[in-house]
């Protein structure tokens, strides 16, 4: 895996995580105001959502790097 592949792989990676991460311990609100969207999370933590998906996303990232590498999976060049 060359170093664009491998950041193509994290992004693509991240973003499946980020969307499996988001729903995890929202809360909604019991009162909501004027103005606030009923089904808007109370307090949606988003700068921890985004490290623990970073994390998930690295060991992840790492894993199917040496599975590449160490031809686990072979991934035909094009051409």
């Amino acid at each position: 895996m060359d170093f664009v592949g491998g950041i193509v792989v994290f992004i693509v990676v991240w973003f499946v995580v980020l969307f499996m991460v988001l729903p995890v311990g929202v809360r909604q609100p019991d009162e909501t105001e004027a103005g606030h969207m009923p089904g808007a999370p109370e307090n949606p933590r988003i700068w921890l959502r985004f490290g623990a998906t970073s994390g998930i996303t690295a060991v992840i990232w790492f894993i199917l790097y040496f599975a590449v590498e160490y031809d686990w999976i072979h991934l035909p060049l094009p051409g």
